[in-house]
């Protein structure tokens, strides 16, 4: 691993952790300037395409996906933690799934269960683009249903 502070190709490892997605972090110690820095390590799996509504297709992208949800929730009491943890658990799901290709309609709907235990006020903002809730009368329905429940 190569040293982000002098560029040295040799380090040593200090600390090593696991977390629930597979993914492995290790503390690190450059052996030439003696800087500590940490690495991620996490497995590629592959991950299918997402079939749009108008029938294109195109590659699943997590950012894509963590910027949609963000502006979700945007100025609410949720922290990026709990963003970052609900986008690797949809990744996470659509890799389990072991399909090459799945609707867009199948990753907004992981994304409108995530938020409706996340925060009811995200949950709205994301149902009235991904629903396209065009008035009023459509707002409150869904309101209505979100409170019903």
């Amino acid at each position: 691993m190569r040293c982000p502070y002098c560029q040295h190709d040799q380090s040593r490892v200090i600390d090593t952790t696991h977390d629930s997605r597979g993914g492995v972090r290790r503390r690190r110690e450059c052996e030439s300037c003696g800087q500590r820095f940490s690495t991620y390590e996490r497995p590629i799996l592959a991950v299918p395409l997402i079939i749009k509504r108008n029938g294109t297709r195109e590659e699943f992208s997590r950012e894509k996906l963590l910027e949609g949800i963000r502006i979700a929730c945007a100025k609410r009491p949720v922290s990026a933690a709990a963003i970052d943890h609900l986008v690797g658990e949809i990744e996470s799901a659509l890799q389990k799934m072991g399909r090459e290709e799945v609707s867009s309609r199948i990753v907004g709907d992981m994304v409108m269960a995530g938020l409706k235990d996340l925060d009811q006020i995200a949950y709205v903002r994301f149902a009235i683009v991904y629903l396209h809730l065009g008035d009023l009368k459509s707002i409150r329905e869904e309101i209505d249903q979100l409170l019903e429940s």
